[in-house]
């Protein structure tokens, strides 16, 4: 072989071993490239993950809290007719209090009054406890002293009737309260 044959071929090993070691390092280049990109996107992923857990949880809690208001809202649907209807149940307790009504308007009154008790308790609506005295059912209006007959916390006297929509207070009862 001639010299230059010989120092061709010399050439070409040393470009191989420059070729085969850039290309190692260009491999592991790439290779950490893509390892980066893929723990980039990894991390990407467990956020949008997250953030979809959390949208997710908030919507059930939305939901919920929708089901929860319509089923209160259904369940007190009648409060306001209920207040304006009581005004007028009272009074008829007080047309029935007055004497020298004749028979039949009596009983017509009374009538009425039952007719009203009854779709007012058809929706829920009933009359607060009078057996002591509980200061979210009653309002006292009157103390009297207290005495054998009626002892402390006990109601001497109603003068208009409280009344409550299933747990919920209407109106409170106006009584005289012995202490």
């Amino acid at each position: 072989m001639s010299e230059e044959t010989k120092e061709e071929i010399k050439n070409e090993k040393v470009d191989e071993e420059v070729t085969e070691e850039l290309t190692e390092e260009a491999l592991d280049d790439i290779v950490e490239e893509e390892i980066n990109e893929l723990d980039e996107a990894q991390k990407l992923a467990a956020e949008w993950e997250n953030k979809f857990l959390r949208v997710s949880a908030e919507m059930q809690n939305v939901q919920r809290r929708g089901n929860e208001e319509r089923l209160q809202l259904i369940k007190y649907r009648s409060q306001d007719l209920a207040k304006k209807i009581l005004s007028s149940l009272d009074n008829l307790e007080r047309a029935l209090a007055v004497e020298g009504l004749t028979d039949d308007v009596k009983k017509g009154l009374e009538m009425v009054q039952e007719s009203l008790i009854s779709a007012l308790k058809e929706e829920g609506v009933e009359e607060v406890s009078y057996e002591s005295f509980d200061h979210n059912l009653h309002m006292a209006v009157q103390t009297v002293p207290a005495d054998d007959e009626h002892p402390a916390d006990s109601i001497v006297q109603v003068f208009q009737k409280g009344y409550q929509l299933h747990e919920r207070l209407l109106r409170p009862a106006m009584v005289v309260v012995a202490q």
